[in-house]
């Protein structure tokens, strides 16, 4: 092989190699609330504290609407936000977890129902009971089996509210209110929209 295609051969693999990047790069970033279809980002799949703020940045945001409260343990208050149904067929429900307690709060074990290794931290224990079709809803799961959910919930501080989200397979479009369930919460009716 002459040094002239060796050259060419190089060429070709870092043109390869740039375009893999480019592509990888792309895939980054989008929809915060997976489809079943989707596996969770790497943030979720590694249980990383869900922690940003869900509010968009620059200037203050007005405070989300509260369309449910639910109480749990030790002071800690499940506020619900929003259950949208959207036209792919997914019920997800968004809300944030409160701390109003003086300290630390760790119990956050049972929240992830029977789930021990794909999503720890996590809400997967979450449902939606549907009283009119008589139907309970699971939260939805990836090829990998983790939770189309929030992951890596392990302490919530004093004074700390963290978002969360929990998806479902969206019930019959005329059912327009489920109860939605959290092991360590009273369940609660919500609405739901779209």
């Amino acid at each position: 092989m002459s040094i002239r295609q060796k050259v060419k051969v190089r060429r070709g693999a870092a043109v390869a190699v740039a375009a893999l990047l480019a592509l990888a790069l792309a895939g980054c970033g989008g929809d915060e609330n997976p489809k079943e279809s989707q596996k969770p980002s790497a943030s979720q799949k590694q249980g990383d504290t869900p922690q940003k703020s869900a509010a968009p940045s620059g200037g203050s945001a007005a405070p989300a609407e509260v369309i449910a409260t639910s109480q749990g343990q030790s002071g800690i208050v499940m506020e619900i936000n929003s259950a949208t149904r959207d036209q792919d067929g997914y019920l997800t429900v968004n809300g944030h977890i409160k701390n109003t307690g003086s300290t630390p709060f760790a119990q956050t074990a049972a929240w992830r129902g029977d789930e021990k290794t794909a999503s720890p931290a996590s809400v997967a224990g979450a449902t939606v009971v549907d009283n009119a079709g008589k139907k309970r809803y699971y939260v939805l799961r990836d090829t990998e089996g983790r939770c189309a959910c929030t992951t890596g919930l392990m302490v919530i501080k004093a004074g700390e509210s963290v978002p969360f989200f929990a998806q479902f397979p969206a019930p019959p479009a005329n059912t327009t209110e489920v109860v939605f369930g959290l092991p360590t919460f009273a369940a609660t009716p919500i609405k739901i929209s779209g």
